[in-house]
C-alpha cells in the first residue's frame, strides 16, 4: 500500500503562503485569482476556495463581487454602506454646491473599485432622489442639492 500525502490542511498550507505574500507585499490590494492558486500550489478550484475562506475567517481577506478577494490590513476601515450613500458624501466632503459639475461613472468607478455599470446605478438612484441633474450618455452630470445626513440614534 502506497503512502500518499493526505490532502488534509492543504488549504491551509495555500493561505499561509498568500497570507506570507501580503506580509511581504504592502501595495497588494487584491488576492491572486482562484486559478493563479491552483496553477502555482498544484492544488484543486475546492481546496483554493477553502483557502480563500480560510483567509477571511482570519480578517485577512474580503470577498468582492465578481468573484475576486481583497485584502484587509490590520487597523483598515471597512466601509460597508451602500455605494450610492458613498458617492453621494462626495457632495458635501469636497464641498460642492448646486450647478458644481459632479465626477463622471469612469471617474467614480477607478476611485470606489467597481465598475461603470455599477456606478451608474447608484447615480440613476441619486438622480431620482434630486442630488443630481440627469447626465445620459455624453452629458455632465451637475450636483442639483447638497443631500442632508441623517443622524442615526
Amino acid at each position: 500500500m502506497r503512502q500518499e500525502a493526505s490532502p488534509r490542511g492543504t488549504f491551509l498550507q495555500v493561505a499561509a503562503s498568500v497570507k506570507a505574500e501580503i506580509a511581504d507585499n504592502p501595495d497588494m490590494t487584491h488576492l491572486p485569482s482562484a486559478a493563479d492558486l491552483m496553477r502555482d500550489h498544484g492544488v484543486s478550484r475546492g481546496v483554493a476556495l477553502r483557502a480563500f475562506k480560510a483567509l477571511q475567517e482570519e480578517g485577512v481577506a474580503q470577498p468582492v463581487r465578481g468573484g475576486r478577494w481583497r485584502v484587509v490590513r490590520p487597523g483598515e476601515a471597512i466601509d460597508r454602506r451602500p455605494l450610492h450613500e458613498r458617492i453621494a458624501e462626495i457632495i458635501t466632503t469636497e464641498g460642492m454646491v448646486a450647478g458644481t459639475r459632479f465626477p463622471s461613472a469612469s471617474e467614480l468607478a477607478d476611485r470606489f473599485g467597481v465598475s461603470r455599470p455599477t456606478v451608474t446605478r447608484a447615480l440613476d438612484r441619486l438622480e431620482a432622489s434630486g442630488v443630481l441633474t440627469g447626465g445620459g450618455q455624453g452629458k455632465v452630470r451637475t450636483v442639483r442639492t447638497v443631500p442632508i445626513r441623517e443622524e442615526r440614534s
